[in-house]
């Protein structure tokens, strides 16, 4: 199959869900009131509320919530076949995780910003709420330290890649202080301003290596993972104007001018697929994803078509920056369109390559070996690109060598691929720490929330202690994980987790639409919940009696049932919720209570 097809029926599915389905949520479900108070009005506070532009906080939101999944998920999922991944990122996206990602936002800012758990607990009661709070700390500190690993791995003795990614910090604190006091305002200047810094720094990378300044930047994982616990901390307790939202916006426009390069050099190409539409692996025994294509194609996508951390981000910082309720429609419904199309070109940059190639990337040597496959231009890639390629799964590399694949094959461009692969992997690292930061400081507000509970004085925002406690316990936290590397461990449930947290997250919104006098539109999220919890309880099910425990993994055992037990619990005490609040006469307005905003 030709790979334009693929893009251009990709984007028109994309635009119209955006055009016909995101625009009746908008108007029909949620009645968005741009007339209405929104929390950075009410609470503004220059820290964490604060009335911020669409398009930086479109910027910040979206690399918040595009992370590692939409980039290595649809790279993974490959192993099937192009046409599965394909159909799940377009109906997936539209159907589901836009859906997800803007009902939870727009709960969060009638409910004064607040976290998901608090939503439980305001729609569900405390039980429920208290249930909720630990579920997604418990994933939240699982996903932080997880999501720090592919980051670390990339940047590990690489004095180019640390310092690339490195000055991103300055150049948004500065971008920061620019639009807040030299030219407040200015977003146009600012941004480009920030991209020429930006792109100074990836050109000048390279240079960086044999100096002192390359020798100091040429850091150990253990070292990288210290750095990266103390950036976190920052990104949590500094206010969200100085580093975190300069940061995130700037690193979508690198985000999305890569993927438009990428988008240019396919209609310049017109790289065929090489990969299969369906392969025999649909059925299970795959070398890069163990099990069947359902429900292991939904779980390992995650990120491309729906996931559960965008509920985190939804009612996490965003909400606290929405500037006003109409914003909500591009912010959140468009932010995920946007992420699944770049999950389709990471899965046509995968797909183009050889598919003997493919598999001999992304399977360690003595896996591949079975396969009787012969890689057919690897050893072309490998001399281009100037390293060892093979038997370096993970779907990072993959990615990498498929961009590459693409643009070797312009005329004049064969030079310079091997500063093109280094940059797709720095880019690779970058797209994955701006959900780290983000994710930091949502952790902050709900371990805040969670004590707060305990102890009164531990639930002032106000106080620079609980500011300073906080950021640090979940950088800690969850860095300590990272640093001991016995994340590792639980990798395989990284899918599971972030999908059941999807499936809580659709039956909250369901219980929000019902209290909005909505209930005639509830089908738009228990549908996607239902079908997203039977996944997830599937893959559980599968990877515990078909892996964990015949290989002796007690800890991934026990932790798989705790995470099947949260969903059940939650899912069913909504249930019980519905049919106790189904006839009920509520206030449209949501909600008539001291904690809403009226």
């Amino acid at each position: 199959m030709n790979s334009i097809v693929l893009v251009i029926v990709g984007a028109l599915v994309l635009i119209l869900g955006y055009r016909l389905y995101g625009c009746f949520i908008a108007a029909k479900v949620l009645a968005l009131d741009e007339t209405r108070k929104v929390p950075s009005e009410v609470f503004e506070d220059g820290k964490d509320y604060v009335p911020t532009n669409k398009w930086v906080l479109l910027g910040h939101h979206f690399a918040a919530i595009a992370g590692a999944g939409p980039l290595i998920g649809p790279v993974l999922a490959a192993q099937f076949g192009y046409l599965p991944g394909t159909l799940w990122i377009l109906i997936g996206s539209v159907a589901a995780g836009a859906v997800h990602d803007m009902i939870m936002l727009f709960a969060s800012v009638r409910f004064n910003g607040e976290s998901i758990a608090e939503i439980a607990k305001h729609t569900l009661g405390k039980k429920i709420g208290f249930i909720t709070s630990i579920s997604v700390i418990f994933i939240l500190i699982i996903t932080m330290a997880g999501l720090g690993l592919p980051v670390v791995n990339s940047l590990y003795n690489s004095p180019w890649g640390t310092f690339t990614v490195g000055a991103t910090i300055p150049i948004a604190i500065f971008v920061g202080i620019y639009l807040r006091y030299i030219r407040p305002g200015k977003i146009g200047e600012a941004t480009i301003i920030g991209m020429v810094l930006i792109l100074l720094a990836v050109i000048f990378g390279p240079q960086v290596q044999g100096t002192a300044l390359g020798n100091f930047l040429t850091l150990n994982t253990k070292q990288l993972s210290v750095i990266l616990v103390i950036y976190g901390f920052c990104a949590a307790a500094l206010p969200v104007w100085l580093l975190l939202l300069p940061r995130d916006y700037l690193s979508t426009y690198m985000k999305l001018g890569v993927i438009g390069i990428l988008v240019v050099g396919i209609l310049i190409v017109r790289p065929q697929l090489q990969m299969p539409a369906l392969t025999q692996y649909i059925h299970g025994g795959g070398p890069v994803v163990s099990g069947k294509v359902f429900p292991f194609l939904f779980i390992t996508i995650a990120c491309g078509a729906l996931s559960g951390f965008h509920s985190l981000i939804s009612t996490g910082t965003t909400p606290k920056l929405i500037k006003n309720e109409k914003d909500i429609l591009p912010i959140g419904y468009g932010s995920m369109l946007l992420e699944a199309f770049i999950s389709l070109m990471a899965l046509i940059a995968a797909t183009a390559l050889p598919t003997s190639d493919y598999f001999a990337i992304n399977s360690l040597p003595e896996v591949f070996n079975k396969l009787n496959l012969i890689p057919k231009d690897l050893p072309m890639l490998q001399t281009l690109v100037g390293e060892q390629l093979a038997g370096r799964p993970g779907g990072s590399v993959s990615l990498a060598v498929g961009m590459t694949y693409v643009f070797h094959n312009i005329p004049g461009l064969s030079s310079i691929m091997s500063y093109w692969y280094h940059f797709c992997i720095m880019f690779e690292a970058l797209f994955i720490l701006t959900t780290i930061d983000s994710g930091t400081r949502i952790g902050r507000y709900l371990l805040q929330d969670l004590f707060g509970k305990m102890y009164k004085p531990l639930a002032n925002k106000d106080s620079k202690f609980n500011l300073i406690f906080f950021s640090a316990l979940m950088s800690v936290t969850w860095g300590a994980l990272l640093y001991s590397g016995n994340i590792s461990t639980i990798w395989p449930l990284f899918g599971v987790a972030n999908q059941t947290l999807a499936a809580i997250a659709f039956a909250i919104g369901t219980s929000v639409l019902i209290e909005i006098g909505k209930k005639k539109y509830t089908p738009i999220t228990i549908l996607p919940m239902i079908f997203i919890a039977i996944t997830t309880m599937t893959a559980s099910i599968e990877n515990i009696f078909g892996n964990y425990i015949p290989n002796g993994k007690t800890t991934l055992t026990i932790l798989s049932f705790i995470i099947m037990i949260m969903l059940v619990v939650i899912v069913v005490e909504c249930v019980k919720s519905w049919r106790k609040n189904w006839n009920k006469n509520f206030d449209s307005e949501l909600l008539n209570t001291s904690n809403s905003i009226i």
